[in-house]
């Protein structure tokens, strides 16, 4: 424990917002030279399987950051018959049931619902014995993010706010970790009720975004997007439809308000890893 402590002080006392920005620069820079030996090297150093890629080639991406977002083959990615999927590649951090309005973070660490999710009182208390996964995500990894199930978008929160990292040392330090990080908070109707799917920014993570915004611009201010049903917009996204993205990696918390016909697939424990599309649960 002592080296976690160790290994996050440097974080407390680098410039992140100064970094974040710059690496958002180098990683959207489309010079050939840079943009591919960026690319190179972070294949390298990470062992990216570029034999899942839709375009195998690192020289044909326009520039890191479109090379960080590449899409997949589909045959790669099958589509589990489960009610509800994993909404992204990585590994689950933690996963469980929402007591007391407070979720796990890791082992002796809670943070409260509300926090998270900045929202009010009624939204959240909504979620309470309901159920939540934290699903991490690698640089290696697949970084779109997917429908878990068929659902209604209703409402976006943006949240400006710390960018501390969000690997599984930080999470082990750093208070609250996740509902003082800059998020994107996306409510949805469902079959069961009311979803919400949180992406959680972090150091260097470039930009958060959506398939029906794109890119969310960073502001000082929290910025708050309504979707009523209207014929101008298509607001019914369907199971492992693309619904975001991050621009490098970070960490996606899923959440549930019915916690009695929602299950999560028998066996999931912290840890273990997870594709896209794979069972993540089930539905009474």
């Amino acid at each position: 424990m002592i080296s976690d402590y160790l290994k996050t002080f440097p974080q407390y006392i680098l410039p992140k917002q100064g970094l974040t920005t710059f690496a958002g620069l180098l990683a959207n820079v489309e010079n050939p030279a840079i943009k591919n030996h960026l690319i190179r090297r972070f294949i390298a150093k990470y062992g990216v399987n570029m034999q899942e890629a839709l375009d195998e080639n690192p020289e044909n991406y326009a520039s890191f950051n479109a090379f960080f977002i590449r899409h997949l083959k589909p045959a790669c990615r099958p589509i589990a018959s489960a009610d509800i999927v994993s909404p992204v590649d990585g590994y689950i951090s933690e996963l469980g049931r929402i007591t007391a309005s407070q979720m796990l973070q890791a082992k002796g660490k809670y943070y409260a619902v509300r926090d998270l999710l900045a929202c009010d009182s009624e939204h959240s208390a909504q979620f309470d014995n309901g159920l939540f996964a934290t699903l991490y995500l690698s640089p290696k990894d697949y970084h779109r993010v997917h429908m878990p199930l068929e659902a209604t978008l209703k409402e976006m929160i943006h949240i400006p706010g710390k960018l501390f990292s969000v690997q599984p040392t930080t999470a082990r330090v750093i208070p609250r970790l996740f509902a003082c990080n800059e998020r994107l908070v996306v409510f949805f109707d469902t079959c069961v009720g009311l979803m919400a799917m949180v992406l959680v920014g972090a150091t260097i993570v470039g930009a958060i975004g959506t398939s029906w915004h794109g890119d969310v611009i960073r502001g000082r201010k929290r910025a708050y997007f309504k979707y009523p049903q209207n014929k101008d917009m298509q607001t019914v996204l369907t199971k492992a439809a693309e619904m975001g993205y991050f621009k490098l990696g970070s960490t996606v918390i899923l959440l549930f308000a019915d916690g009695e016909r929602v299950q999560w697939q028998e066996g999931l424990q912290p840890g273990d890893p997870i594709k896209f599309g794979e069972a993540l649960g089930s539905i009474k």
